[in-house]
């Protein structure tokens, strides 16, 4: 059986849509950090997303646990040209488009992005790989995390895509030798 711990990474604070964009995380709230380090399992291994966000989180949470290469297989859903715009100004540039993606994920693309399914089974790819007993700390985004959700869940894409993850919180997931996989927690973040 393997543990996965997920953990979104620091705010962006990003107004626009932010896929694969690299931008840095805000990692200032240094209470909640160390709360969250201190709450992590010490002999657990970490990874996380190339992105910068995610990996200065990883920095920042890491208490000397094993830390494995940043996997490009973990980043954000890849919005193609929509990465960097407003919401508006993608639903007036591409209105059509722009309602199906999110009202009926699946394979739908934004322009030069990827479809949800596709980013599904590229985390998936990523999550089979670490698949290999123990507790794995992964950092990771919205999207990525929320793709395991609805493979833990059995959720269709829309109502995963319902589902909130904050900034800096945890979701855990067990995934058994069977195949299945229990959700034990979502967006949860620590005790204050």
């Amino acid at each position: 059986m393997t543990r996965f711990l997920w953990l979104r990474h620091g705010p962006t604070h990003q107004k626009a849509i932010t896929g694969w964009r690299d931008v840095p995380a805000d990692l200032s709230q240094t209470a909640l950090i160390a709360q969250i380090r201190e709450g992590l399992p010490a002999e657990a291994r970490m990874i996380s997303s190339d992105l910068i966000r995610a990996v200065a989180t990883a920095d920042a949470l890491n208490r000397g646990q094993p830390r494995l290469p940043h996997d490009p297989d973990l980043r954000e859903i890849n919005f193609g040209s929509w990465d960097g715009l407003l919401p508006a100004e993608v639903s007036a540039r591409d209105p059509e488009l722009s309602r199906a993606y999110w009202e009926n994920p699946g394979d739908l693309c934004p322009p030069e992005g990827e479809s949800w399914n596709a980013t599904s089974a590229r985390i998936e790819r990523a999550a089979q790989r670490l698949h290999q007993g123990g507790t794995v700390i992964i950092v990771a985004h919205y999207g990525a995390i929320l793709t395991q959700v609805q493979r833990a869940t059995g959720q269709t894409a829309t109502e995963a895509l319902g589902q909130y993850i904050r900034p800096l919180s945890l979701t855990e997931i067990l995934w058994h030798e069977d195949g299945r996989r229990q959700l034990l927690r979502v967006d949860e973040l620590p005790a204050q």
